[in-house]
């Protein structure tokens, strides 16, 4: 029998090796990841005029998202190449001073989309972070997290608490 390490990305020997995933079933399979950027209130504003210099910030950040899913195994050294069958990417944004980004990414294929939703959201807020930069270099983009997935052996993940900061709900 096999011996199964705790991380299937380490062989034996503990050194990095891409998991064969040649006998595992065709399923379907979904992800969606999440990301937030936080800028100066004006950024915002600006971004939502479409008064940024460089251009329309979120057309340009949705097709880098979609584009960056396409391409996740080119950057990621230990992940498959898979055909993605959808990208869905929506950026929202959230008065007063940050932007929610949500990527979903659909396959039918032997491993999960977990990667290509988190790949997705980070280079949708990297495009963000660059268009905007030259007016305001404090942007941060932070709570890059998958928020659900489902197929495939390990089953269904749905993570329990949202995006928006604490601070911002109201009536909880």
């Amino acid at each position: 029998m096999e011996h199964h390490h705790p991380f299937s990305h380490l062989n034996e020997q503990g050194e990095a090796h891409m998991v064969d995933v040649g006998e595992k079933p065709l399923t379907t399979r979904q992800a969606t990841a999440a990301a937030s950027v936080r800028m100066q209130p004006e950024t915002l504003n600006l971004i939502q005029k479409k008064a940024i210099a460089k251009g329309d910030v979120l057309a340009a950040a949705r097709i880098a998202g979609i584009m960056a899913a396409k391409r996740t195994s080119d950057l990621i050294p230990l992940c498959h190449p898979l055909p993605i069958d959808g990208v869905e990417l929506s950026i929202t944004p959230q008065a007063p001073d940050r932007l929610l980004i949500s990527s979903t990414v659909w396959t039918v294929w032997r491993t999960g989309v977990e990667m290509e939703a988190l790949t997705a959201a980070s280079v949708a807020a990297l495009t963000i972070y660059d268009m905007c930069k030259a007016i305001d270099r404090g942007m941060v983009i932070e709570r890059i997290q998958l928020q659900e997935k489902s197929g495939g052996r390990s089953g269904h993940f749905r993570r329990t608490e949202s995006l928006e900061p604490a601070s911002d709900r109201q009536g909880e």
